[in-house]
């Protein structure tokens, strides 16, 4: 926390100092040249896995219209950060305002609530298909399915917004000093003015970001228990294997997803250097969007089926004169 005094400035006079990797400061282009190959694999792997959906008619699924909206917010998470930090190891821009470092941080946090309520409605949709196989074509219509998405879109941009507003409210010097690559909302609580508001927001960020994570980690392993006590009901081992080999893929990405954010708690909770923290958060940003379509395309057959499809198409009409 920085000790302000009568220092402290109006919102719209304090401009934030991102502190990046301060032990990597003087090599920015290898960090550059490695965020812009993550980023750029994440942006093509996920928008491949967008067109592979909408162009072929086998996977006009529920399964795959929730993986069309994960792969849609893997794309929106990473541009609410990288962009900005390849711009700070780049050409040292490494200030922000204090609108767009909370439009910024506002936009992290309500997407990575997104993350984790996507992943459910994913394992509900497992649920269903699995465990009420009869009724699945019934409950999981088009107009059912874009409901969930919808009420989990609207939801996870409305659970941060109170958090923000409290945190937009500390006091702030003209040029406060922020311990990250982006603004997260523990380190922009740590740049302000040392006050008992401080505690408190730090306290209600945490307590938020355990519910957003434990609630929805809950209702997945509620959600797999269910599907598990089914499955063990199924006679022959090839209807096992039938049905697991649905939930592979979505199980390994919850844990990615689960992986990373653990790696992030302990990094807090543990004294550190700066840059570990960063790095952690760094991970949990990067790593889930990253795998995701290296998960989906390996693991899954139609998806693989659908993007050689795809690269075909774009082949033969460059070879067309």
């Amino acid at each position: 926390m920085a000790h302000c005094s009568n220092q402290s400035m109006p919102p719209h006079m304090t401009v934030f100092i991102l502190l990046g990797f301060p032990a990597l400061q003087e090599t920015p282009l290898p960090l550059f040249f490695t965020f812009l190959a993550l980023y750029t694999f994440i942006i093509v792997g996920n928008a491949v896995i967008l067109v592979a959906v909408a162009g072929d008619p086998r996977l006009h699924k529920p399964m795959y219209f929730f993986l069309c909206n994960l792969s849609a917010l893997d794309i929106l998470f990473t541009t609410t950060t990288v962009p900005k930090m390849l711009a700070m190891f780049l050409f040292q821009h490494n200030t922000i305002s204090f609108a767009g470092c909370f439009l910024q941080m506002y936009s992290f946090h309500s997407l990575g609530v997104m993350e984790s309520f996507i992943l459910v409605v994913m394992a509900y949709d497992r649920y269903e298909a699995i465990c009420h196989p009869l009724h699945y074509p019934v409950r999981m219509t088009p107009q059912a399915n874009a409901r969930l998405a919808a009420s989990a879109w609207a939801v996870a941009l409305i659970i941060p917004a109170p958090v923000m507003v409290e945190t937009s409210q500390l006091e702030y010097t003209a040029r406060a000093t922020v311990e990250h690559c982006f603004c997260d909302h523990l380190a922009v609580v740590r740049a302000a003015c040392q006050d008992a508001g401080t505690e408190q927001q730090t306290f209600i960020g945490f307590c938020i970001a355990m519910t957003v994570s434990l609630v929805p980690l809950f209702l997945v392993l509620f959600s797999y228990g269910k599907i598990l006590a089914s499955v063990l009901r199924i006679a022959s081992q090839e209807g096992w294997a039938k049905a697991f080999s649905t939930c592979t893929s979505h199980l390994l990405v919850v844990g990615t997803y689960y992986s990373s954010i653990a790696v992030a708690y302990v990094s807090y909770q543990m004294e550190m250097a700066i840059d570990l923290h960063v790095l952690s958060n760094v991970i949990f940003a990067i790593l889930t969007p990253m795998l995701n379509p290296l998960i989906y395309t390996l693991r899954n057959k139609d998806v693989k089926e659908a993007i050689k499809t795809v690269f075909q198409r774009v082949f033969s009409h460059l070879k067309t004169p």
